[in-house]
């Protein structure tokens, strides 16, 4: 255990049946961090962090917080952790107000004042029952709930899901300002890829349950781009195909004008080789966005890498 590490999982894997939704995970989550976990739906992600919340047990394999398996140290754990779910859940009839002393009694270092501090500055009712407030005020609340706690762990599944960009906003502007003041650890689940890119600085990406990516997000950005290029026949190269294998190629279409292709081996050195190959013409890069990345990693497009 690195003492610099706050979630850990060694080969998780659950099953579910003769179904596996987790394939023999190992991630790694770093102090101070935020952490995105990205995936398409049924990648994984939600039976990834019930177990790092000991809500279930693996199937094969541990998740550790703090250094602890958290299956067998659970409630003693959760009280460093603070957690928003894609869709909030409270009493019905009861306002925010009235939910601050069920968690107060929960976790041992609560701030109530910074909770309706919060509260107000989002713009919801304290008195209103959690029912009748709209969907953006639940999650925010939620959020409100769950850093009144102080933790040191910050759990967020995909909680601007059916958000609109005000609330959005709001929400991770909340993150942005908690980040800054005391450096807590957030492990994020979402499908927000403009948000991810705000605050994130490491990604880890699930397909089909496994954990094909799992970087700092600026080393990721670094190595994947978009290269475009023309191939011409000449008097000793008569055969194409293989002209991106020193690039890395994750998803390539031949276009009418020549061909397009995602990279994850880019480099300055390795690309000039290539734009100097025999055959190869008007080549050119572009970065990519994170969503970019994840479309190549995990989208139909994979269906057409060499």
């Amino acid at each position: 255990m690195n003492a610099n590490e706050v979630v850990r999982t060694e080969s998780l894997t659950v099953r579910y049946g003769p179904k596996t939704a987790v394939d023999s995970v190992s991630l790694s989550i770093p102090r101070g961090s935020v952490y995105a976990l990205l995936g398409r739906n049924g990648a994984g992600k939600s039976s990834l962090i019930r177990c790092l919340l000991g809500e279930q047990k693996p199937t094969a394999g541990r998740a550790t917080l703090f250094g602890e398996d958290v299956w067998a140290r659970r409630a003693r754990l959760m009280a460093r952790v603070g957690v928003v779910p894609e869709d909030p859940d409270a009493p019905t009839g009861m306002p925010p107000k009235r939910l601050a002393p069920f968690f107060q009694a929960i976790y041992p270092r609560w701030d109530g004042a910074t909770l309706s501090r919060r509260l107000a500055r989002f713009g919801v009712p304290e008195e209103t029952e959690f029912g009748s407030l709209s969907k953006g005020q639940r999650s925010l609340t939620a959020l409100a709930l769950a850093l009144a706690s102080e933790p040191e762990l910050l759990v967020l599944d995909d909680p601007t899901l059916g958000l609109d960009a005000v609330a959005r906003r709001a929400f991770f502007e909340e993150i942005v300002t908690e980040l800054a003041d005391r450096g807590v650890t957030i492990l994020l689940a979402t499908h927000d890829f403009a948000g991810v890119e705000r605050i994130a600085d490491h990604v880890g990406i699930l397909r089909g349950g496994r954990l094909v990516v799992q970087e700092p997000l600026e080393e990721l950005k670094k190595r994947f781009r978009r290269v475009t290029y023309a191939n011409e026949r000449t008097e000793t190269r008569t055969e194409f195909g293989n002209e991106l294998d020193g690039l890395g190629a994750e998803a390539v279409k031949v276009r009418g004008w020549g061909i397009e292709a995602v990279v994850s081996g880019f480099t300055e050195e390795a690309f000039a080789r290539f734009a100097q190959l025999d055959g190869v013409s008007g080549a050119e890069e572009q970065p990519l966005s994170l969503e970019e990345i994840f479309v190549a990693l995990t989208g139909d497009a994979r269906g057409e890498k060499r």
